[in-house]
């Protein structure tokens, strides 16, 4: 990722630069720095999902914040947040790595009565309901693992303490992306990853902690397995659940693994794969090159992913003020819509809505057919008028989650199967 040039924060460069921005984008005042010709500079990690420069552009703007930050995959990331703690001063890490990092202590709770929009975060990562009438699915739910009892608390408590591990800022519902052009009939079913039909053309990412729930979703939708926890196997299951997929790579199954955003995209727009694990926006991206690709939803249900932002337990002082002002700017609304444009959710969607239009806030969210053009961020056409988004509504996706991404018990028992699966 670039890294944007370090500039000063002080009371005239906002006043003179940032104000107007924010006059312009209608965004609640932001704290002013007394010192004068102080510098702020925020070091971010992440994936390369929700480190985009377009975002550290507009905090630049707005409040003159300075973020250098780093795209990493997502076991870098949860390596690095575990054992570099010198080296960031945010961490942007799913909800998942929590079990892995936290007892580290190399992040710090983060006080609730902070959170300006903390009332509108949606439920699933405060009490784990999307509606009142929600059954939480499967595997590592965000609340379980977003709460500790106090500033300096090491558990994890299932109730809103005040007291967070992450301030949740982007989630999906997860599913097979499919080329419908090549594949030429309906795709229903998790089952079609392993159907002998795509020998050859199918494909899984190969980050075992993801890859190991969607070969779940495979393995039950089969009927080969019922798992009891499929977010926290058994080292039978996971053993099970290896051994068909070792048998399918061995069969010839797949084309390839994969570990990058933009390895998946080359994937499919190639044609090379016509069926494969996926993440939204590069859906995005290999439709916005006129090539026809669908997040097709299934009916076994999505698995799904959360993310957030943890800040450093090193992190005092001005730079600590200026982490929660980022935090807060967050969730004001530019970065919603700017991630709700490539399929992504906002932890406060309510806030979002302000910055897209009526038919780009009815197609990505209300699951409504779209009156005029879909475009991403970046103007490329996702969708035309008249169509509607795969899957529908926020909470027909959302609604629809069998598991979250986890990490299991058995997490060092399943990363060496894995890494047998892929060597195999």
């Amino acid at each position: 990722m670039t890294t944007i040039c370090k500039t000063r924060y002080s009371r005239r460069a906002l006043l003179k630069s940032g104000g107007a921005a924010l006059a312009a984008s209608a965004l609640p005042a932001p704290m002013v720095w007394g010192q004068e010709g102080k510098d702020i500079v925020l070091r971010q990690f992440g994936t390369g999902v929700s480190n985009l420069n377009e975002v550290a552009t507009k905090v630049k703007e707005d409040l003159g914040i300075t973020l250098e930050m780093t795209a990493l995959d997502t076991d870098s990331v949860t390596q690095r947040a575990a054992t570099q703690p010198d080296s960031f001063d945010i961490a942007d890490i799913e909800y998942f790595v929590c079990r892995k990092v936290w007892p580290t202590g190399n992040l710090q709770a983060m006080d609730a009565g902070r959170i300006e929009n903390y009332d509108k975060i949606v439920g699933i990562f405060r009490d784990g309901k999307l509606t009142p009438d929600s059954e939480i699915a499967q595997g590592t739910a965000p609340h379980t693992v977003g709460f500790v009892e106090g500033p300096g608390g090491t558990d994890f408590v299932d109730t809103e303490s005040g007291w967070m591990t992450l301030i949740p800022t982007i989630y999906n519902a997860d599913t097979l992306g499919i080329r419908p052009d090549l594949i030429g009939r309906p795709i229903e079913s998790w089952t079609e990853l392993l159907n002998p039909e795509f020998k050859g053309k199918a494909s899984i990412l190969d980050i075992s902690s993801i890859g190991i729930m969607d070969m779940a979703m495979v393995c039950e939708a089969m009927g080969e397995i019922t798992y009891g926890n499929k977010g926290n196997m058994t080292r039978e299951e996971i053993d099970k659940t290896i051994a068909i997929f070792t048998d399918a790579k061995k069969a010839g199954q797949f084309r390839a693994f994969w570990k990058t955003f933009d390895e998946s995209v080359n994937l499919m727009a190639s044609g090379e794969v016509v069926i494969q694990s996926m993440w939204s926006p590069a859906i995005t991206a290999v439709r916005s090159r006129d090539i026809p690709c669908v997040y097709q939803p299934l009916k076994e249900g999505y698995r799904s992913w959360g993310g957030g932002i943890g800040l450093s337990a090193s992190l005092s002082g001005m730079e600590l003020d200026a982490a929660y002002d980022y935090i807060n700017w967050y969730l004001s609304g530019w970065v919603g819509g700017f991630l709700m444009r490539q399929g992504y959710y906002s932890a406060v969607p309510e806030t979002s809505k302000a910055f897209m239009s009526e038919n780009e806030w009815g197609y990505w969210f209300e699951g409504k057919e779209s009156t005029d053009v879909i475009t991403s961020p970046f103007g490329d056409t996702l969708a035309e008028a008249g169509e509607v988004r795969d899957g529908g509504s926020f909470y027909d996706r959302m609604g629809a989650v069998a598991c979250w991404n986890s990490v299991m018990d058995e997490n060092q028992y399943m990363v060496r199967k894995w890494n047998e699966f892929i060597a195999a």
